[in-house]
């Protein structure tokens, strides 16, 4: 494959600024980049959360459901905006989205495997950016990903992905947690078979999403399993994407 072809994820607590909706001028800023990205031939799928949180928002719901049907009567409810969102801001540069909502039945099926893989490399061919994310409104407890990070990790599996790029609200993975401890260093360079990484990655998630360091750093061992490299660092630095995409080290780089 002559091109690069990137899986970006960007999860909860960034692309809603915490809960408080939609963080649309953080939203424009990545997308900014990711056309940026496309102009040197570098293939983007988008692995974006934020359904679930904005449709909290909207409803007016201050804590994140338990009930499942609440969860996914939410995510019905935000998934408009934020579709809406990523489509003004890419046609502001003449990008078409396309939306791929997924649950884990669709990749265990192998003929739909197939025609997911056939389908984003359509889109992908067409010169479009395809926004995936779970779907949320009909996945139960069972069918669930549990989280976007192990999404974008199988999809950069099924794509045949150079790079998974995670964006967190941390700067990468720390030798300690830096919330806790201020001493805490940040692993510039680790490999995914490495110990360490295991040990230091904190299983706790955010309020808003259901990952956490820990679900990253199983996501770049599932994403190693097709010799793809994971990126993971924080989406608030300012322009992350095209400074990756120029060859700067930010973050902590997974490695087979």
């Amino acid at each position: 494959m002559s091109k690069q072809r990137w899986i970006i994820k960007i999860g909860s607590a960034l692309l809603t600024n915490n809960g408080t909706g939609l963080d649309k001028v953080f939203i424009a800023s990545w997308v900014k980049q990711i056309k940026e990205l496309a102009q040197q031939k570098i293939d983007i799928i988008l692995v974006s959360s934020g359904a679930i949180a904005e449709g909290m928002k909207r409803l007016g719901w201050n804590k994140r459901p338990e009930n499942i049907h609440k969860l996914q009567a939410a995510a019905a409810v935000g998934q408009m905006g934020l579709v809406q969102t990523y489509e003004t801001l890419f046609a502001q540069y003449n990008i078409h989205t396309a939306q791929v909502l997924l649950t884990h039945d669709n990749l265990a099926n192998t003929d739909q495997r197939d025609n997911i893989s056939a389908t984003l490399n359509t889109l992908l061919s067409l010169g479009t950016v395809p926004i995936v994310n779970e779907n949320d409104t009909v996945a139960t407890d069972e069918i669930k990903f549990g989280d976007n990070d192990t999404l974008a990790a199988l999809i950069a599996n099924l794509v045949g992905a150079t790079q998974l790029v995670i964006l967190t609200d941390q700067g990468g993975v720390y030798d300690a947690d830096p919330r806790q401890n201020t001493n805490a260093k940040l692993i510039d360079k680790i490999h995914v078979n490495d110990k360490r990484l295991t040990q230091v990655a904190s299983r706790a998630g955010g309020s808003l999403g259901s990952g956490g360091m820990y679900t990253k750093v199983l996501a770049s061992k599932t994403a190693a399993k097709s010799n793809v490299t994971t990126i993971i660092a924080s989406g608030r630095q300012a322009n992350v994407l095209s400074k990756l995409g120029a060859g700067e080290r930010i973050g902590t780089l997974i490695h087979c």
